[in-house]
């Protein structure tokens, strides 16, 4: 592990300074998942500092979930959780923020008849052709969610011609259809995985998962894709921004 120096003429805490340059060594896959940390012991001959400044950089990343403990064995590095914030983005470009790379395994691609749910969802009429969309989603080869997409076929005609195990649902509608995914409503409920989500998602029973609805529409308000997915419940994180109304 290459070292960087620390500042001790700024301003910022030096346990600050080392707790950013460890986290950034796991951002660029210098550490990876379940990779051991150098001893205290080391981390303070490497980086001219106490025991203490080290302990307490290690603390903040425990607690962040950046980094584990197992005891008797050491300081090891956390797998890597997957956040989302309130903007609307797509899983490719949750794993570009996350710094890996995404792909997707599909495992059913096909036009179906709108069911009652599903065309009340859409806001399509009955028996309309609905593209059926099901990938597993990976993040650097590893599973990280199952989804299920339903979009209006009159709006994506041939859409299904597109390799979407390497290719971006959303760059498609964008560069090709010319449609903008502007809003969506979306619902996350905790669960537990079923038999197949587990096998699929590589989960221990009993496992928890994230569920999470969402309806997605363009720049002319058209419902543009309901989908369902089911998230790792270990690997997945979910931010709301939330603000007080006054009377």
């Amino acid at each position: 592990m290459t070292s960087i120096d620390l500042n001790t003429n700024s301003s910022v805490p030096l346990y600050i300074q080392l707790k950013e340059i460890l986290a950034r060594k796991i951002r660029l896959g210098e550490l990876k998942p379940h990779d051991r940390l150098p001893s205290e012991r080391e981390l303070c001959r490497q980086y001219g500092i106490s025991r203490m400044t080290v302990r307490q950089a290690l603390q903040m990343l425990v607690q962040e979930g950046i980094l584990y403990t197992a005891v008797g064995k050491g300081t090891f590095v956390s797998e890597v959780i997957f956040e989302q914030d309130h903007a609307l983005t797509g899983f490719t470009e949750q794993m570009k923020r996350a710094n890996l790379t995404a792909s997707s395994k599909v495992l059913e691609a096909t036009v179906i008849a709108a069911a009652g749910r599903i065309a009340e969802k859409l806001e399509i009429p009955l028996s309309s052709g609905v593209i059926l969309l099901k990938r597993l989603r990976l993040g650097n080869g590893e599973p990280i969610a199952v989804e299920t997409a339903h979009i209006p076929h009159n709006l994506f005609a041939n859409l299904l011609q597109y390799d979407f195990s390497k290719m971006s649902l959303y760059e498609i509608f964008r560069r090709v259809y010319g449609v903008i995914p502007m809003s969506a409503r979306q619902s996350v409920e905790a669960a537990l995985a079923t038999p197949k989500e587990a096998q699929m998602l590589k989960l221990n029973l009993p496992a928890a998962v994230l569920r999470i609805e969402r309806i997605t529409r363009d720049q002319n308000e058209n419902v543009i894709e309901y989908v369902e997915s089911v998230y790792r419940g270990d690997r997945y994180k979910f931010h709301a921004l939330l603000k007080a109304e006054f009377l």
